[in-house]
């Protein structure tokens, strides 16, 4: 079983992320490297920082967001398909929909594409109950499971977006306990202890202001490509009422 393309795009973006890093290792100036490498780490284990860390873990984020902006993408291509007629004049019986049945469970994503999913579903409900009104419900409730089912797809993005900020946090955490063991240590009367705990505090927040810039842009991105998702299915959903349930005949 081969592997699934959200797993290969996290491999990809993972690599993305850490060769974005080493190009920012390279191509930034020191004072632009300490802020959003913390080249400088006094913990001495660059490349290995919360800071870097903290950029593979974007990349891989916004990789899961393409996937789901690809899954859009091809939700949203389902309505060119034309499993149903659209001619106004069209009624559809019960021995019509064994065509359209087959036509919309023949397609290769039918398990996994939400338009062919709610088709099948409305004429089995209609076929076996020959009633309109059970079939609206039905549809109604399937639009309303798929709408959480979008959401939970969101659950790992969601994680990302909070871990983030929480890895930024850590990072602060650990800086300033850094700068307190450097103060403790230190003669009080040397002139350059203020500049260098000053200094040494500074970059303890980088951590968060880094990470909270990130959390933006994927939280931003993330409602931008859902609320596509969800448009994508309530369109879905017209387009099966509008041509499937407006349609059915009922001896």
């Amino acid at each position: 079983m081969g592997l699934s393309r959200r797993t290969i795009i996290a491999f990809i973006t993972f690599t993305i992320g850490c060769v974005f890093v080493a190009v920012m290792h390279y191509t930034l100036s020191q004072t632009f490297a300490e802020i959003l490498l913390d080249k400088d780490s006094e913990l001495g284990t660059y490349p290995f920082t919360i800071q870097n860390l903290q950029w593979v873990v974007f990349f891989v984020g916004m990789g899961d967001l393409f996937d789901r902006y690809l899954a859009g993408n091809e939700e949203a291509r389902e309505l060119g398909r034309a499993y149903l007629p659209t001619d106004e004049r069209v009624v559809l019986r019960a021995q019509d929909l064994g065509g359209l049945y087959g036509k919309a469970k023949a397609h290769a994503d039918a398990q996994e594409r939400f338009l062919p999913r709610l088709i099948q579903r409305a004429i089995l409900q209609f076929q076996s109950s020959r009633s309109i009104d059970q079939a609206n419900t039905l549809l109604n409730s399937s639009l309303d499971l798929y709408l959480h089912e979008i959401d939970l797809r969101y659950t790992i993005l969601r994680y990302i977006s909070w871990v983030l900020p929480s890895l930024g946090f850590i990072g602060t955490v650990v800086g300033i306990a850094l700068a307190l063991a450097y103060a403790g240590v230190t003669d009080p009367q040397d002139p350059a202890l203020l500049g260098n705990l000053t200094r040494k505090l500074a970059v303890a927040f980088n951590t968060t202001i880094v990470a909270l810039l990130q959390a933006m842009i994927l939280v931003f991105t993330m409602h931008v490509v859902q609320a596509r998702e969800e448009r994508a299915l309530n369109r879905a959903g017209q387009y099966c009422v509008d041509n499937l349930i407006n349609r059915l005949y009922e001896k």
